[in-house]
């Protein structure tokens, strides 16, 4: 249930209760512990009662399990294509695109990864060309969270961006129609649109 959780959308406990496979019975005592260990919230809206992540570092919790899970002599991906090309994680972009964006905005300067903490740090030519880009990074700097950070990839075992930076890079891919999102999963599907532009941009072919 936690994972079904992870793109972000909030379920009620029927929904919930199907996605698990289990009775409407047996989800409302698992979503009790859940509620009572703050991993997730409810919100009561007219008749129904909707369940949400408690947070980012959840989400991020759940991702590490994942690597941890899958750890072994030799890492082989096993996520089905769709959602390890991209998806979202959380509030973020994830998946085989989001760590090729990572390592071309390295490559470009645009972020510095420090050694301790796993932050990112934004340089003066990064902010402008993210700017440039339609990424509202004044915006992102202004809240309360980390600015950016490394999360490592459940798919690819490399980080990709998370954080408010992260978060404002997926709202632009969305907004400029770079990518769609899925109803029925976490997948991210790139346009025409968004396949010339990632192309054009960073010389990423997807």
């Amino acid at each position: 249930m936690l994972y079904c959780l992870l793109d972000g959308h909030a379920r009620t406990g029927t929904e919930l209760a199907i996605l698990a496979e289990v009775s409407p019975s047996t989800a409302s005592v698992h979503l009790a512990r859940l509620v009572q260990h703050q991993l997730v919230t409810v919100q009561s809206q007219g008749r129904h009662r909707y369940v949400s992540l408690a947070g980012a570092s959840v989400a991020r919790a759940l991702e590490a399990l994942t690597v941890v899970a899958g750890t072994g002599a030799q890492f082989v991906p096993n996520t089905p294509m769709h959602l390890r090309s991209a998806r979202t994680c959380y509030d973020h972009m994830a998946g085989h695109v989001a760590v090729l964006l990572r390592q071309r905005f390295e490559d470009l300067q645009w972020i510095l990864a420090h050694k301790r903490g796993g932050n990112y740090e934004l340089t003066q030519t990064g902010s402008k060309a993210l700017v440039a880009i339609g990424i509202d990074v004044q915006t992102a700097r202004a809240q309360r969270r980390r600015f950016a950070y490394a999360c490592v990839d459940w798919s690819e075992r490399s980080p990709h961006i998370a954080g408010a930076l992260g978060r404002a890079l997926l709202d632009a891919a969305l907004k400029q129609k770079w990518f769609v999102r899925d109803l029925d999963s976490r997948a991210l599907t790139p346009t025409a649109l968004g396949r010339r532009h990632l192309n054009a941009r960073f010389g990423l072919k997807i």
